[in-house]
Parts: C-alpha cells; structure tokens; sequence
C-alpha cells in the first residue's frame, strides 16, 4: 500500500524553521523531545549499488548527494551518480579505503555534509563509527551508536532477546577469539556448530562445522574472512538448527519510540549463508507464526531503543518454534522486496526519521501498512556456479538487462566496458520482481534473467533460473537446506555466448594474423560465391537412398548392379578438394551448394563427403565438429547415398586402435547419416579390411570394400601386383560379405588397357556384385581410364565437378557425361546442370587460394607411372617440400619417392602407407642419401618414426613381407608386431574417456568422445578452441581465414532466423602495458570493443604466465585474487587433494588444493602475488 500523504507532510516540515517538539517521557533510551532539523546533504560512506540506492533517495528528496571511492574505484558509476564526489584512502588497501573513519569524517567537514549514510557491510554496523559521526557534529542515519553497538555484539544482543521476552538458540557467552576457546565449546555442547563474524554480517566469516577435526582449519578461516571484511576476526559460535527457514521482519522506528513493522523477507535460499533469493512476504508461513514473529522483533525493538531502520532476523524450524539470531541495525540488501510489497520508500524513510519525524507524521502506523502481493529479489553476481561459484572478474564486454512491466533493476557499474575487480563484493546488479502472486513473481524474473546478455564475466544467472524453475521454489517450500538438497539446481545448458566469441576471433586474426596455417602467401578472393536457385519449398527427387532406407543394403547392390546407365559418384565434397586444396574446404561453403546438388543430382550414385583425411583436417586446422558438418549435409541431402573412406582397421586415423573404438565409429557414423563405407587397407591387407568391412555391416552401412591399386597389370614384366593377385584378393572380399567392390587406384596408374584387363576377369568371376572404380587424373589419362573400365562392366565410377577435376583429382564429370551422351551407358545427367555447379565451384575455389595446387603444380604430369604418388598426396608432399625449404628439388623428392617405395618392397601406397614412403623420400632428400646408402647406413641412421613404425609391423604386414635386410638393420632388437595390429589392444574405455573431458570442458558429447578415441590432442585442441571462439564455421571462408576488412560490413547466420550483423571499425594502434590490443566492431549496431593479446608484441613484455588446461601438472588459479598463504615449497611431495595456496579476492578466501599427487616442481608466486584468472601457480610432476 502506498502512502501519499507521507510525502505531503514531509514536504510541508522542510518548509518550516527547526523546532522542537515535545512528547511523552519513554523509557529504553528514546528521546523526551524531538527535535526536526531538514537535512540538506548526505554522504554515503559506501559504495556500488547501496551508494546510488542512497543518492537515488536523496535526489527525490532534494538532498545533495556526496560519494565517496577509493583509488580502485575512481571509474566505479557510484561516483557519478553523486552530486559530488570524493577521493579516500590513498595508498589504502582497496576494502581499508571505505574503513578509515577519520578520512571520512574530514571529508564531511570540509564539504559541508550534514548527515552520513554507511548502507550495508563496510562500516555500517561499527558503533564506533557512529559515534566518530556524532561527536563531529553530523547525524548518523541509522540506529544510534549505543543500539549499535549492543545489536552489533552477538552476546549483547543475546541477552537483549532474552529481557524481552524472545527464544533464541544456544551459543557462546562472549565473542571467540581462539581456535582453542572453539575446539572447547564444540565438545562441551556437541555438534554441529555454526561459527558467525561476531562484528558483521552478510554470510561473510561463516561456517557450518560437523566434525571435529574441521573445528580448527573452518574457524580459521572464517575468522580470517570475518577480520578482512569487518576488521575483527571474532567468532561467535552457536548450535547449528537443522532444516531451518531463515526470515527476517523488517522494521522502522523513530526518535519518539514509535516502531512498526513491514513484515517479514524469506531469506532461505542460501548458498554458504549468502543469501542468493530472497521473497517478502515469506511464503505459506502461518498467519500466528507470521503475528508472532513480528510482535516479538517489534518488542525487542522497543526493548533497546531502537530507531531508524533494521531488521530482526529469526531461524524457523518444521514445528513453528522460531529462534532470534540477529538484529542487523543497518539497511540491508534486500530491502528491496519490502519496499515492492508495501510501498514504502526506506531509504527514504531513513532520512526522514533522521531528520527528526515520527513515523504517524510520515503516515507509517501499523494498520496502514498492509502487504500487497508477492517480491523476489536475485542477487545477480560475477560468479561462477558451474566452477563452485568462484568470483569472476573482468571486463563487461556486453551489457544488456532484461526489464519490463513489474521487474526493479539496482545495480552499480553495469554497463559495457565496466571493469569487475576482485577486490569487492561480486554483486552485479539486484533485480527485483514484483506481482500478485509468487508463481507470476517468478515468471516475470525469469522472463527478466532471461533477457539479460552479460558478456566478458561468468555470472550466477544459469543458477537463478534454475531456482526460480524448481517445483518446490515456485510453492514455497523452502528452507536453508534448498539449494544443498537440489543438485540439479546446478545443472546448467551454458551460455552459447555465440556473437562475442566470434567477434573475439576475428579480433584474434585481425591482431595476431590467421589461426589456421596458410600454405601459401596468396590471399583469398574478395568474391561471394552464386549459388544456384533451387525450389526450396519442395522436397529434392527421390533418389538411390530411398532404396538403401527402405530395403537395405543388399536390397541398394541389386538396385545398382541392374541399372544400365554408367552411375557416377561425386568427390568434389571430399576427395576432389583433398587432392587439390589440402583438404581444406569448409563446411560453411559445402552447405551452401548441398541443397542445389540435392534437386539436381538426385540420380548420383553416391556423394563423396567425409572420413579420411577430412575427419582429421577438419579439427586440426578448420577448427569445426566433422560429425556437426555430415549431420548438417544430411538434412540438405537426404536422397542421395553418402560414401566415406574408411581406413580398415585403421578408422580415419593414422594408426591402429582397439577394435571396439572401429565398431563404435561405425555406429555413431550411421547415426549421423552415413551410408556407404568405402573400406580399404594401405597395405591390403586382409585382417584389417576385414575389420573394417564387419564393422561397417554391423552398423548397418552398404560395405564398399576396396581394393587398392598399384603396379600395372597390363605389363607382364610387373609381377609383384599382377592380374591374379587382384583377381584373388575380390575373391576373399566376396567371400567375406562385401555388398559393392571397389577398385581404389589412389594414385591414378590404372592405364585405360589394364582397367579394361581388371575389370574384365573380375566381372567374369562375379557377376552380380557391383563393381567402382576410384582414380585421380594425375597423368591426364583418367577420363579414358574410366571410359575404358565402365565398357569392361564397371557400374560406378568416380568424377569430380569440372572445376574442382583433373590433375590430382578425379576425371572430369563433365567429361565422362559428355562422352556417353547418347549411348547405352549414359549418365542421364544434364550437362548444363553441371556446369552450373562447376561455376560455384570456379569461384569457391578462389577463397582458397592460400592452399592451391596450381601454386606448384601447373598440370597433370604422366611421371606418375613412374613415382607412383597418389594424388592426395602429391600437393600434400609439395607443400611439405616448399615448407622444408625443398621446393627447388620436389624433382628429386618425386625421384626418391621411387627409391623409397622399392626401399619398402615395392608397397601399396595410400594413407597411411604412402605417408611411410614419403617421410623416407623426404628424409633421403634431406640428408642427401641414395637408396643404397640407407641400405648400408640402416643401422646408424635415425629414421622417421613412421618408417621404423612400420616395419614394427604397425600398420600390417605388406603383401611379400617385409623387406630384409633393411627391417633388421633399422629396428635391431625393437620389438615387432605379428598379425593384425590392433587384435591385442585392449577395448578403450569410453565412460572413463568422457569423464577425462568432462574434467577440463563442457558439454562434451558422444561424438566429441568418439573424435578423442581417434585424435586425444587434435580433440582436445579443437574443443579448446571451440569454447574460447565459437562456432567459426559460420563465418564466411574469406574471413575465417584472415580476418575481416577495416570498414567492411558482413552478415553471419547463425542458425534460423538468427543473423549477425557485423562492422570491423578499428585496431587500436596503441598497446596497453599488459601487451593488450583493442579491436572495435559494431554488432547489431552496437559498439563492442575486444581486448586482444598481442603475441608478438609481448616478447619483450613480461605477462605472468597462464596454466595449460589440458596439462594437469600446471596448477592455474581457480579465481582472480590475492595470494595470502603459500602451504608448499619446491621440492615437497604432494598428495591428491591437498591445500596448496590460499587465495583471497571479492573478500571470500579459497583454498587451492592439488589436483594429483606429486611433487612440486615450480613455484610461480609470491606471497601478495595478485593473480587473474587461470594464471600459472605452480607445476607439480
């Protein structure tokens, strides 16, 4: 209820001359006279919110406003809102500031303040302070310096609830100063105790204790706390009441000895004794629980003398007995919801009965004051509830809350930009709602947390929802044991914080150059590639998939074996820009064009889009999720089959890995919407292709099981790799379930004689299997090769759209349409369809620049049949020369290839096997080596690790074995490998594999797991990256690359119906002294500055270090704060678990314990070291 005649009266008192008014003698210290003297400025020995909370008052009361800050502070908002403003505690620590009485009081001398105001914490419950205020002729607006003091000591407040008559709970007699006097009371009366700052308040220097040997370290602390907040560390300790509700009843009372009160706060929503949620009225108390409550803080009040306002806080237990804890004779932080439910201006009401009103003058008596509906307030602070809310300090970066109808914003210095410190309070800002009931209460402070965009710091926000979310919450059953009991309450879905990450990496690239490794020093085109219109409201034909959906995979063999027409698959989504662009090409500009290929290519037999190489390249360098980029092709494709390369045994990686690790790639591959499994082994060899291909079947995928081509069967003098070793090989991979064979010639030798040889005597040994032919045009000869294989039977061969072919790609597609045109093999694909998208890709392929092959490889080159190099790895190995400083002798890297390869016994040669023959060529190169002299040399030289892998047996065994005497010089006495290389590994254990990352990052997924399984650093790398920039693969490839134009403007869709809008507007030329670097961008039209690290520049900076947070040996501080107790020295053994520094900031104190056993290698602090966020503390082996 709202009391408009208050102000009336009150305007109508300043207008009149100080006078005296006479009432009746009271008892209990209360004034026989009252005597009114307007009050023309207030100080407000505070800070933050609570300080413009005052100034706010003071301004509707037309009062002048005085601020004081400390040095820290001299950027704080509180200091502007003032009408004057005042600089104390130079040279002070930044909390002893705000403490130092004399400072203050000389401030208000020298400026003519009439009265002081201390808020909440800091010096407002210092009697001492009160009466310095009252001796220098001011008025202190607050309860007098006596009640102060009196309320103030826990003891003495005691003893005051018993005169009046209210129960209280048992405790210590007097403050505890000792460990000793603590460990004395807790076994005389048993636990649990509760140890409380016998001079303060708000949660600070509190412990709850129910074991003995806690009693000494917890009442250290606390104490400890208690003496940093309120500058005496003594305790009091009473007994611990179980399951109890915590409310408070406010009150106010004037010099005359008048007190009302403005019913109770519901405060039992406590994290560690801080209040996080508080609700006025309290919610299904009872009405006599409610009456005496309140009757009883009333008398207590008179009891004292009490005036001005304060609150009686009580502890309520299951049974309605309720127990006084405290008085706390100030304002408190949630006054707030009270002033929301009655209407009633306390701050206001403050000054007024300073000033010498009566609360029946103000209209305040208690029939008047009548709740009106329900108040919630959430204590917004810089924490963070998914690290044990430790404070979070920092830059806001973004600012922007959540308001509307029914919601109260009080909050200091935020804004964008505002520097968090770590030396005060981590409150943010209070919000407040407002309705008339408490489940629309919390509807509209949900809806107004939910608004809220805080960027640059953590904050507790994904809490509160949660709180506000929960059942009980919402009905009001609730006591201090709430937030303990719900553990889902920290359950969090994380901030996706998308925009500000992205702006923080272009700024990166912007200040530090690209942040994936350019190949070259071209740069890409300024070109927006066109992509082709398609009918997006319709559904794409129906194609091949549709078979493979509803029948199966032998049901999609017999589909392909009967169609007439040549089928074509497509690698230009794979393969074609492996050979040709270093498998860089992003999913951002593969998604593009998937739609158009979906309507227009609906009759390919496949698409060529993921597994090898991609898998790996995509994490490493493109820093994107390979399983996001084929869920996300799938949705824009879903008629077309999908093919990847699986590499047997080998999955997509390099090596061999447990069997369950192939099978559950499989899997979690057909999940996401693979198809085809095109398996193969760099050597052939059977037990692993086997694997590979069990795997797939298992999975439900069409297995492709590839065999791979080198040698030429059309010459009679190459009888390592001859007719019948291909012809005996499709044999065993008939025999062993394939549903499709595969001939894969991965480095284009398949001559158009010898694929009509192939082809012919495996058509006539197997008639109704499908047969597909892979090949790279390397040589120039791929599209009559490929012409010459489907005459001879073949059902699919591989092509790659016109722009992305040739060289070391696939055949031209248009090409090999063209060519059948007409014929009974006929593709029936439109040529004018493909060279509309051969035109997307002409251009896309210009944004590539930086990782294109023409760079150092002009044309196709017939020298292939000599060095035998596939053609994903011929520019590979190119870009590998030029980086080795070979560029000027790839000639003589191409002819020790040759050597190498004959070195190995003549091998099969595709990933990772031709990885093996090229590290030896480039090796033999470097070193200036000829093949005979690796040969002579094999037992002194220091190989490749790949090579010497290899022979070890790591990858398989060759067909014809191993070469001698080479593999005995070169391993000696190392151990070898027999049979398949992955039969003795034991199952990977993916639940502890999760558990691994879930240690060091968030949200990690199955298929995040499944990518550790395969790349445990390249994965861990990625979700690093992932966390600190976002999701790159939005940007445009051009941008992502190197960064955005000064000036330019672009667009970046996130996901539907939600766009960026993004201007790059300046890179600050100025370096701070921290190394740091200012890049502004406008977002949304809005100004957001990025601070980014230079990294060239502080080379001659000193930064203190930061942790490694893959690396468990570095220890980084958990919280930015001051390091107060090193427990440890270098040299000293460790246990898990163990306390290593103590750390101090936003006047709470952790404890840094060790996170593994060890000994302490590196100290790199000091006692008082200041320390951010994630800083290096120490290295522990």
């Amino acid at each position: 209820m709202f009391i408009p005649a208050a102000q009336s009266a009150y305007r109508t008192l300043r207008k009149t001359q100080p006078r005296v008014r006479l009432n009746a003698l009271l008892k209990n210290g209360y004034s026989s006279k009252v005597e009114y003297k307007p009050i023309r400025s207030v100080l407000v020995a505070n800070r933050g919110e609570i300080a413009i909370r005052v100034f706010r008052a003071c301004t509707e009361l037309g009062i002048k406003s005085v601020a004081v800050y400390s040095e820290q502070d001299k950027m704080h908002m509180h200091r502007q809102k003032a009408d004057e403003s005042y600089i104390v505690g130079k040279g002070l620590p930044p909390v002893e500031a705000y403490l130092n009485i004399p400072e203050l009081i000389r401030v208000c001398k020298e400026n003519d303040v009439d009265a002081v105001h201390p808020g909440y914490g800091f010096l407002s419950e210092r009697s001492d302070f009160a009466q310095a205020v009252i001796d220098a002729g001011l008025r202190f607006i607050g309860p007098s310096p006596e009640v102060v003091q009196k309320m103030g000591d826990k003891v003495a407040a005691r003893v005051a609830a018993i005169e009046a008559g209210v129960p209280i709970v048992p405790g210590t007699d007097g403050p505890v100063t000792t460990k000793e006097e603590a460990l004395e009371f807790c076994k005389k009366h048993g636990l649990p105790v509760i140890f409380k700052a016998a001079y303060g308040g708000g949660g600070r220097g509190m412990r709850v204790v129910r074991k003995m040997e806690d009693v000494e370290e917890s009442f250290q602390r606390a104490s400890s706390e208690a003496k940093a907040a309120f500058g005496n560390g003594a305790m009091f300790i009473e007994k611990f009441i179980e399951r109890p509700r915590h409310i408070e009843v406010q009150l106010l009372g004037d010099k005359a000895g008048n007190v009302v009160h403005l019913y109770e706060r519901d405060c039992s929503v406590q994290r560690r004794h801080q209040k996080v949620v508080e609700i006025a009225p309290a919610p299904r108390l009872p009405i006599e629980i409610r009456d005496k409550m309140t009757e009883a803080a009333v008398r207590l009040a008179r009891h004292v003398g009490y005036e001005n306002a304060g609150t009686v806080e009580f502890l309520c237990d299951e049974s309605g007995n309720f127990y006084f804890i405290e008085v706390n004779a100030r304002l408190q932080v949630e006054h707030t919801v009270t002033e929301e439910i009655t209407g009633i201006d306390l701050v206001q009401s403050q000054i007024r009965v300073a000033e010498g009103m009566t609360l029946p003058e103000l209209g305040y008596t208690q029939d008047k004051i009548v709740p009106r509906g329900y108040a919630i307030q959430c204590r917004v602070t810089t924490e963070d509830p998914a690290n044990d809310f430790q404070p979070n300090t920092g830059r806001l970066e973004v600012f922007r809350s959540g308001e509307g109808m029914g919601i109260r914003l009080d909050s200091a210095s935020a804004y964008a930009g505002a520097i968090i410190s770590p030396y005060y309070d981590s409150l943010l800002v209070k919000v407040i709602s407002h309705a008339s009931d408490l489940q629309s209460s919390a509807s509209k402070m949900n809806r107004a947390l939910r608004e809220f965009r805080i960027r640059g710091v953590k904050t507790n926000i994904p809490f509160l929802l949660n709180v506000l979310e929960n059942q009980k919450f919402l009905h009001g059953v609730l006591d201090t044991y709430f937030i303990d009991e719900h553990p889902q309450l920290f359950k969090f879905k994380p901030s996706l914080n998308r925009a500000q990450k992205l702006i923080n990496y272009m700024g990166e690239v912007l200040v530090n150059g690209p942040q994936t490794p350019l190949a070259t020093t071209l740069k890409p085109a300024i070109v927006s590639p066109h992509v082709p219109e398609v009918p997006l409201v319709t559904e794409p034909p129906k194609g091949l998939r549709e078979v493979l959906v509803c029948e199966g995979p032998e049901a999609f063999a017999k589909e392909v074996r009967s169609r007439k027409e040549l089928l074509l698959m497509d690698t230009t989504f794979r393969d074609a820009h492996q050979s040709l662009l270093a498998t860089r090409v992003r999913s951002h500009d593969l998604l593009k064009i998937s739609p158009y290929v979906a309507h227009k290519f609906n009759n390919l037999y496949s698409l060529e889009n993921w597994g090898g190489a991609t898998f790996d390249v995509a994490l490493r360098f493109l820093h994107e999720c390979p399983w996001e980029r084929l869920e996300e092709m799938r949705k824009r494709i879903p008629n077309i089959p999908f093919q990847m390369l699986l590499r047997g045994a080998n999955a997509v990686g390099y090596t061999s890995y447990p069997d369950n690790v192939v099978y559950k790639f499989c899997e979690l591959a057909v999940q996401t919407g693979m198809d085809i499994f095109r398996v193969f082994d760099s050597l052939n060899y059977l037990p692993n292709l086997i694997l590979g291909m069990e795997a797939a079947g298992k999975a439900g995928g069409v297995v492709e099981a590839a065999i791979s081509y080198t040698g030429d069967v059309s010459d009679p003098k190459r009888t390592k790799y001859d007719l019948k070793y291909y012809t005996n090989l499709a044999d065993e991979l008939v025999k062993a379930g394939t549903h499709v064979l595969c001939i894969k010639d991965m480095a284009g030798l398949l001559k158009p004689e010898a694929a009509r040889l192939l082809i012919t005597a495996i058509r006539d040994k197997h008639p109704d299997i499908p047969i597909h032919i892979h090949t790279h045009d390397t040589s120039g000869a791929g599209v009559a090769s490929m012409l010459a294989c489907a005459n001879a039977g073949a059902d699919v061969v591989d092509v790659a759209v016109d722009s992305m072919s040739g060289m070391t790609s696939q055949p031209s597609m248009g090409a090999v349409v063209a060519s059948l045109q007409g014929t009974p093999l006929d593709t029936n694909l439109d040529l004018r369809t493909v060279s509309e998208y051969s035109a997307y890709w002409e251009q896309t392929r210009t944004l590539y620049a930086p990782f294109e092959c023409t760079t150092t490889m002009r044309s196709g080159n017939a020298d292939v049949y000599l060095n035998e190099i596939p053609g994903g790895q011929y520019t590979n190995l190119q870009f590998q020369a030029f980086s080795l400083g070979l560029g000027d002798f790839f000639e003589d890297v191409k002819k020790a290839y040759r050597e190498a390869n004959l070195l190995l016994g003549d091998i099969i040669k595709v990933t990772p096997s031709s990885k093996v023959v090229g590290d030896l060529a480039q090796f033999m190169v470097q070193n200036n080596l000829t093949a005979d002299q690796v040969l002579e040399r094999a037992e002194e030289l220091s190989f490749p690790k790949s090579v010497v892998e290899y022979l070890q047996g790591s990858i398989g065994i060759p067909h014809g074995g191993f070469p001698e005497p080479l593999r005995s010089r070169v391993l000696k006495d190392m151990p070898r490998i027999e049979g398949r290389p992955g039969a003795e590994l034991k199952d990977l254990d993916f639940d502890k594999l999760k558990k691994e990352l879930q240690e060091s990052h968030s949200c990690v997924t199955n298929r995040d797991v499944m990518s550790a399984a395969l790349y445990p650093q390249v994965t861990n790398d990625f979700l690093n990256f992932r966390e600190k920039y976002g999701p790159v693969d939005k940007l445009d490839t051009r941008i992502f690359l190197t960064g955005p134009k000064v000036g330019e403007e672009f667009d970046v869709p996130l996901e539907r119906g939600k766009t960026l809008s993004v201007k790059a507007l300046a890179v600050s030329a100025d370096l701070k002294p921290n190394g740091i670097r200012e890049v502004f961008f406008e977002l949304n039209g809005q100004l957001r500055a990025v601070h980014i690290l230079d990294k060239e520049a502080i080379k001659e900076i000193h930064v203190h270090p930061k942790a490694n947070k893959s690396n468990k040996s570095e220890v980084g501080a958990p919280m930015p704060g001051t390091v107060i107790d090193i427990r440890v020295q270098v040299g000293d053994k460790v246990e898990k678990g163990q306390p290593l520094v103590v750390l101090s900031a936003m006047k709470m104190e952790m404890v840094v314990q060790s996170p593994l056993a060890g000994v302490v290698k590196k100290l790199e602090i000091a006692n008082g070291t200041k320390l951010e966020g994630e800083d290096l503390i120490m290295i522990i082996e």
